[in-house]
């Protein structure tokens, strides 16, 4: 492709109301014509609730002049969907671990990262799997080993950059247990305590088996019961043993729910039902933009880590995949990565995030440096005041004590089964 066609397509994918751009095509074909105004373009995306903002949407009509339609769906529905849908989508917002179910499929089409604007500013996690060079790689389904293939049309993943990636990382954290410090009434230091016979009838984990269990495994190595060699790929003897665990604490009244959305997980905590659970970190927003208090604590045994990313459907082409590619550079160019800051997430290009950040908020965020004045929520809501640290520190405090990631195991159809009986139990 020429520098000139280039201009021309990026003109019409901003708006410009010329109804044809000429693309200089091969010696064997003729131009292609691009005679479709941006602004009658609608992409399809869906994705969980963490994500999948209306405030996006409306941002990406404001900016790029093309709809963007956005379904939320919970993590099991959006599996199903990639892989089973291919028709029902254009964007898919899925996290990485997903990808080890989905991509087999051939749904997705894999990106071609020379079309990345930021792509040399994206993370490291996404890339190498480390945050720095003497970074340990945590167990589990590490991004970096599903994000990139072998080509245009490859089917299997590979360990380095390729040029080639499933998705394009957006967004990542650090996962940890949720508290009510005014209900507890002292230091919680330790994932076992999500166990403690203290808490019996108010303590929750959330009912999505392939991160419920790396919740539990984090548990299990807290109380001293087992040191799995890989928490993210148990075997069955592993699974039995902690489904059993968690099985007997069930039956004798521990938990007072297993949530699935994160509307669940802010109700059972705001209401006081619950004091300690899984928990995510826009859910500790919401709860504490109720002027309730709520931490999302650090716990001495490390983080259970996430990461998502934008995957395209193999079925888009033309202005419309012009169109996807257009939005994932302006999603990486900074206003939507500041928007998910605010509410704890990280972004995976951090460097563009900040030009839409106040000093006060990057260094809350970001640096772990205290508030110089009150933290607000992205719809306005105080969540931190003068002088308050961010739960977890800094962005390297907090990604550098990562101790799993979010997982599919080899005996994944094993511990569905298995957590179903837990569930039902």
């Amino acid at each position: 492709m020429t520098d000139t066609t280039k201009l021309s397509r990026r003109s019409v994918l901003k708006g410009a109301t010329a109804t044809a751009a000429f693309a200089a095509g091969s010696t064997l074909g003729a131009p292609m014509i691009w005679a479709q105004n941006i602004k009658d373009i609608t992409l399809r995306q869906f994705g969980t609730g963490v994500s999948n903002l209306n405030e996006v949407a409306q941002k990406v009509k404001e900016d790029l002049g093309f709809t963007l339609e956005m379904t939320a769906l919970d993590t099991d529905s959006v599996t199903q969907r990639a892989a089973t849908q291919p028709n029902s989508f254009d964007i898919a917002d899925i996290e990485y671990f997903i990808c080890k179910k989905v991509w087999a499929a051939g749904n997705l089409q894999a990106m071609d990262t020379t079309k990345l604007e930021n792509y040399d500013k994206i993370v490291g996690i996404f890339k190498t799997g480390k945050l720095n060079d003497d970074s340990v790689i945590a167990q589990g389904t590490a991004p970096h080993t599903v994000g990139f293939t072998t080509g245009q049309h490859g089917t299997e993943f590979v360990q380095e950059e390729s040029g080639w990636m499933t998705l394009i990382p957006t967004i990542y954290n650090a996962d940890t247990l949720g508290i009510r410090p005014d209900l507890i009434g002292r230091p919680i230091k330790n994932w076992s305590e999500l166990l403690n016979p203290e808490f019996k009838g108010k303590a929750s984990i959330l009912d999505i088996s392939s991160i419920g269990i790396m919740d539990m495994a984090m548990v299990v190595e807290s109380m001293g019961e087992y040191t799995y060699p890989d928490k993210g790929n148990m075997t069955r003897d592993e699974i039995d043993m902690t489904l059993a665990l968690f099985t007997e604490a069930k039956k004798n009244g521990q938990f007072r729910a297993f949530w699935k959305s994160f509307d669940e997980s802010v109700n059972l905590m705001a209401s006081g039902e619950v004091v300690i659970q899984s928990m995510w970190s826009p859910a500790i927003t919401a709860v504490k933009s109720r002027g309730i208090d709520c931490v999302y604590q650090p716990l001495e045994e490390g983080y259970r880590s996430w990461g998502g990313g934008l995957g395209i459907s193999n079925a888009l082409s033309g202005i419309e995949l012009d169109a996807a590619y257009e939005y994932i550079n302006w999603y990486l160019s900074g206003w939507v990565g500041g928007f998910l800051m605010r509410q704890g997430y990280y972004s995976a290009v951090p460097e563009t995030s900040k030009a839409f950040m106040s000093d006060n908020e990057w260094g809350y965020w970001f640096e772990g440096k205290p508030a110089t004045d009150v933290i607000t929520s992205p719809q306005g809501d105080p969540l931190a005041q003068a002088g308050d640290l961010r739960d977890g520190g800094s962005f390297e405090e907090r990604m550098g004590s990562v101790a799993c990631w979010n997982s599919v195991m080899d005996e994944n159809q094993y511990m569905v089964r298995k957590w179903n009986e837990f569930i039902a139990a």
